[in-house]
């Protein structure tokens, strides 16, 4: 019994014997693709500058409570409730456990349930306020910063004072970035309820 290896196309094997001819296809196995490029493409560095604005490395704590309170002020620039995106992206709570963000213990994975507290009377003077005052800043710990500050709204007679605590991560994905842990009411904000 001897057998013919025969190699016609780089596609298939034929093997060949006096009796049964047997083909194996070789393509059929493997397969390679070109739809993911080896490349960046053209336009990735314009994309790259076109993320949507949020937490960014070289922020220092300062900076990111003044993004965070400037993108309130124009809450509706570019669209609806942008300013309130801005800070659901600086919050540094799990989506997936209950959060201490503003105070009592909210289950805010949802963006709808974050962005109705804003709406809520007491938050609702951060959107579009006209004027704002830092009270005192203080470094906590070394990645750990408070800020108090004072709001005047857009509505008559409408002031509250507000304390942001910012957490500087230290490990994973996020190491180094300055995150929002709390904001807060120095009232008693929520003891009417809230629905949220």
């Amino acid at each position: 019994m001897s057998f013919i290896s025969s190699f016609s196309t780089p596609q298939s094997i034929s093997l060949f014997s006096k009796s049964i001819p047997v083909t194996v296809s070789v393509s059929s196995r493997f397969k390679a693709s070109a739809d993911v490029p080896d490349f960046l493409s053209a336009d990735w560095l314009e994309s790259r500058r076109k993320r949507p604005f949020g937490p960014r490395l070289n922020f220092s704590a300062e900076e990111a409570v003044q993004f965070q309170l400037d993108a309130l002020k124009y809450n509706d620039q570019p669209r609806q409730d942008y300013g309130i995106e801005v800070l659901y992206r600086f919050a540094g709570f799990d989506p997936f456990e209950r959060s201490l963000y503003f105070g009592p213990s909210f289950d805010l994975g949802q963006f709808e349930r974050f962005r109705r507290i804003f709406h809520h009377s007491t938050y609702r003077v951060l959107l579009g306020h006209k004027e704002r005052k830092i009270l005192s800043s203080l470094f906590v710990k070394e990645n750990r910063f408070k800020q108090r500050f004072w709001v005047r709204g857009s509505r008559p007679e409408e002031e509250e004072i507000f304390q942001f605590t910012m957490v500087q991560r230290v490990g994973g994905s996020w190491d180094g970035y300055w995150l929002t842990e709390s904001l807060l009411h120095d009232g008693d904000t929520f003891a009417g309820g809230l629905a949220y």
